[in-house]
């Protein structure tokens, strides 16, 4: 069984909220301009956070409670100040 991670890249001053089963491949992807269309011209990519988090179903719900985060949630989760959002 494959795992699953969850990721945060800064992006300039925004936080891009990800997934992936490889989270160094994924992110040389996003520098190559390869990844997604928002990190895309985007200077500054620097990895701020991973972590694993199970099945695809279980990351995808726990990018979407991540997404939700205001900036500062996510920096507190990046910085070790907030654990991860409880997802069912």
């Amino acid at each position: 069984m494959t795992t699953w991670h969850l990721y945060l890249l800064q992006c300039g001053r925004s936080i891009y909220t990800g997934i992936t089963t490889d989270v160094e491949a994924r992110c040389a992807a996003h520098a190559a301009g390869k990844g997604a269309k928002y990190t895309r011209g985007r200077a500054g990519q620097k990895l701020l956070f991973q972590a694993p988090v199970g099945t695809r179903s279980q990351a995808t719900r726990m990018e979407r409670a991540v997404k939700r985060l205001s900036h500062q949630g996510k920096l507190d989760l990046a910085e070790g100040r907030e654990p991860l959002p409880e997802v069912g």
